[in-house]
């Protein structure tokens, strides 16, 4: 049997390509390229900007504030995607409440449990809204922060994030207390130093009035003590005669003293007299040239203001044989002694 020309022909058959599995292999190539630009690709693209998107929310917390739609629950999944990517782009990821990208994505779960797209969105930009309600709880506005919390659990009910935000937010809270009664303590403690303050001021100024008005009283009391000391002058102790002592310091003058002629015995008080009062009156009297007594004035007393009166009376009564010098009458002034003693 001639063999020469079989095997080529085998080597041809056994290198030659199946038609029918080129057409398979071409129709799957069109279909993995058309899948790809049709679903992978806007699909990646889409997830990047969600996390681009949440990446810049995290990092700006300012959300804009519009109106959320009228009717949420009226909208369809279409149009809940494209409010959830209006959210996104304007930076509302978890806030304000009804008017954010999570609670639309989480309203397309709930008309559409299996959507790809908002699941997905859900889990790759959680961890950015967690950094937002972290932001939130940083800026003490709790009430917003615990909602937050619960919108991410809602999204991711088992994250772990949870737990560390919610302790953030009670730790928070609890320093927020503390510094709160720490300006309570500090504020009481000012108005209590402010009102001892106050006090210790107005017990001062007390004391600088009372000192003021004792030393008002003091020097009243030395000016009334001047003043009875310049009415009366007179020494303590009994006297000599002043008009003696010109005849002992002049010894060319001839001078001789007031001598009493005519002597009037005080009238014992009849008070004392029932009290068995006794006592003594100095007076000091001026005698004149004519031997009048004038000026009798009472210079002291033992007992005071008992028997003044009766003594000054009697001795203006008394006449004298007045003081002479050189044979001329002269006015001098004396001082005596009036005894009152009751007879037993």
């Amino acid at each position: 049997m001639d063999t020469r020309h079989r095997f080529p022909m085998r080597r041809r058959m056994r290198g030659a390509i199946n038609p029918v599995t080129l057409a398979v292999l071409i129709i799957v190539v069109v279909l993995a390229v058309a899948a790809y630009f049709l679903i992978i690709k806007p699909y990646h693209d889409a997830n990047e900007g969600l996390v681009q998107q949440g990446a810049t929310t995290a990092a700006k917390p300012g959300a804009s504030r519009e109106a959320p739609p009228a009717n949420v629950d009226a909208l369809s999944v279409d149009q809940l995607l494209a409010e959830a990517r209006t959210a996104m782009n304007d930076q509302r990821l978890v806030a304000p409440a009804g008017n954010n990208a999570f609670e639309f994505y989480m309203k397309v779960l709930q008309k559409q449990p299996g959507n790809a797209v908002a699941a997905d969105a859900l889990r790759e930009t959680f961890s950015y809204g967690a950094a937002a309600t972290e932001q939130t709880i940083n800026a003490r506005d709790f009430n917003e922060a615990q909602r937050e919390i619960d919108l991410l659990a809602k999204a991711d009910p088992a994250n772990y994030t949870l737990t560390i935000l919610r302790s953030k937010l009670d730790a928070q809270r609890k320093t927020l207390d503390r510094e709160q009664q720490q300006a309570q303590d500090a504020q009481k403690a000012q108005l209590a130093q402010q009102n001892a303050a106050a006090t210790a001021k107005a017990q001062a100024e007390q004391q600088a009035a009372a000192a003021a008005a004792e030393a008002q009283r003091q020097q009243a009391a030395r000016d009334q003590a001047a003043r009875v000391a310049q009415q009366q002058p007179a020494a303590a102790q009994p006297q000599a005669p002043r008009a003696a002592a010109p005849a002992r310091s002049a010894a060319d003058e001839a001078i001789t003293e007031a001598v009493l002629v005519r002597q009037v015995n005080p009238r014992y008080p009849t008070a004392a007299m029932r009290a068995n009062q006794e006592g003594w009156v100095d007076v000091e009297l001026t005698v004149g040239a004519d031997g009048v007594v004038s000026n009798v004035n009472v210079v002291d007393a033992q007992p005071k203001h008992i028997f003044d009166r009766s003594a000054v009376d009697a001795v203006s009564k008394w006449e004298f044989k007045p003081a002479m010098r050189n044979g001329e009458p002269m006015t001098v002034t004396l001082r005596r002694r009036l005894q009152f003693n009751l007879g037993r």
